[in-house]
């Protein structure tokens, strides 16, 4: 080996190990940097001698980043559900809480019994119309909340909708990227963990499949089938409202859907184009869950209503008079139940705060002047009315008769069940994604391998330079002979 083939080999080792110094740092310092993929310098022998750098391979397991971004979709899903539900369940609160719909229903039975014994007691007449009205206002606010959460689902679903519409146009243009760099001859490995973290972002809102296609280029297909980006990408459309009501449903035509590509598609919890992630979850909240749990609270303000506004209960009524729970003050229109929760109070003529007389829960509601204040028998028929079991004229509650107590109990006890289930999935799918994502972890940058690479590198480094000054010494040897 000549001089000059020693001093050159020694120089291309030089540049290698600069490289892969500069790699090995690149892949320490991005070791927690989401959709980074762990790089390593690929080196080969020259026919001429030293090394050449032949490129920059980017080492990823993309089976586990698919599995990883499908947990991922599964767990927002379910973490959304579940945050509905267990807020829900809140403002109705649970049968061994104060002040929960059941406590008030219990509350109000007690105060009714308590003004039986003494109906000629001003402050237990009033103790009955507060527990009626803390009754209703609990129920009106529920129906305000469930609501509030459509509303807000409503616009996560166009913030959601803009985001993905987004992150799918920068794919595709990370995709002609990274096709014009590889034709070059450059290193596309930034530009793919650019790519990979739109991809991530996307997998959150919408589970996708990834697939590879020609020149470093991918396509995404959602899990129902919807082609995101395929060459061109899908325009997602979808119209957001400012205030959602108990009227405004999917089906009835007042929400907006989903359009891909100018084409209406399912937006349902069983078939859904693109469910099964924070997108799905969203619309299901607005479309399923909340639609249910107004229905429900619907029925039983309905069924509460009906129980006090019946002749048979106060004779002081017509057919057609509101009783002591009204629908915004009047009676009910079996017509006219949908948000009728919403809608629930108690009748101005016993509510001293509306100009009304606490007197008139004894001697009717429609009494014009005040009867014996020892007669019991309107505050005893009221009491029975309240524990007589009754068929619900609507409502998901089966095809039993219910006590007024039994069907809070039935409804309270419906949504902690499902609220236990889907604490049950988030609880599953939380776990997966943990498990997942530390695979994805022991895959990418093991900062002790790297730091081990480092010390190699360095040594790699000192023999090149031993070599160039070797040959530098030799090269003065023979110009001083």
């Amino acid at each position: 080996m000549t001089i000059s083939s020693a001093l050159s080999n020694a120089m291309t080792g030089l540049r290698a190990a600069g490289r892969n110094s500069e790699t090995i740092s690149a892949n320490i310092a991005n070791a927690m940097t989401p959709g980074y993929g762990v790089r390593s310098l690929d080196l080969s022998s020259s026919q001429i001698g030293g090394v050449n750098i032949d490129g920059i391979t980017r080492n990823v397991n993309p089976a586990l980043l698919a599995d990883r971004g499908l947990a991922d979709a599964a767990f927002n899903n379910a973490n959304d559900r579940t945050i509905f539900l267990k807020g829900y369940e809140d403002t109705l609160g649970t049968p061994d809480t104060a002040n929960s719909l059941s406590a008030r229903v219990a509350e109000f039975e007690s105060q009714l019994i308590t003004a039986t014994s003494r109906p000629d007691a001003p402050e237990r007449l009033e103790g009955v119309v507060n527990a009626a009205r803390d009754l209703a206002t609990l129920i009106s606010s529920a129906s305000n909340d469930i609501q509030e959460s459509r509303s807000e689902a409503d616009r996560n679903i166009g913030i959601q909708v803009d985001k993905l519409n987004s992150s799918l146009a920068g794919v595709k243009e990370l995709n002609v990227q990274i096709t014009k760099t590889a034709v070059l001859g450059g290193d596309t490995s930034a530009l793919q963990d650019n790519r990979q973290a739109l991809v991530d972002e996307i997998s959150s809102i919408v589970p996708v499949r990834q697939i590879p296609r020609d020149n470093g280029q991918i396509a995404l297909y959602s899990t129902g089938g919807v082609i995101l980006i395929d060459g061109g990408v899908a325009e997602i459309e979808f119209s957001p409202v400012n205030q959602v009501t108990p009227y405004m449903t999917l089906a009835g035509g007042h929400l907006s859907g989903l359009t891909i590509d100018g084409y209406p598609v399912r937006t349902d919890s069983a078939r859904g184009a693109l469910g099964g992630g924070s997108l799905g979850a969203q619309f299901e909240i607005r479309d399923e869950l909340g639609v249910d749990a107004q229905t429900q609270l619907d029925a039983l303000s309905r069924d509460l209503i009906e129980r006090f506004q019946d002749p048979a209960v106060d004779a002081s009524l017509a057919v057609g008079d509101a009783g002591l729970f009204t629908d915004s003050g009047i009676a009910f229109d079996p017509l006219n139940e949908v948000g009728v929760s919403e809608r629930l109070s108690i009748n101005a003529a016993v509510d001293e705060r509306q100009g009304g007389e606490a007197w008139r829960i004894r001697d009717g509601i429609n009494a014009a002047v005040q009867g014996d204040v020892g007669d019991s028998r309107l505050l005893q028929s009221l009491s029975s009315t309240l524990s007589a079991k009754r068929v619900p004229a609507t409502g998901d509650f089966g095809s039993g008769a219910f006590s007024a107590i039994n069907l809070v109990a039935t409804l309270t006890s419906q949504l902690g069940a499902d609220r236990a289930q889907a604490e049950q999935s988030q609880t599953f799918a939380s776990t997966q994604l943990n498990e997942l994502t530390q695979l994805v972890f022991a895959e990418g940058v093991d900062t002790d391998q790297e730091l081990q690479r480092l010390l190699l590198v360095e040594q790699a480094y000192a023999a090149n330079a031993r070599m160039i000054s070797a040959a530098d010494e030799m090269m003065q040897t023979i110009l001083r002979l």
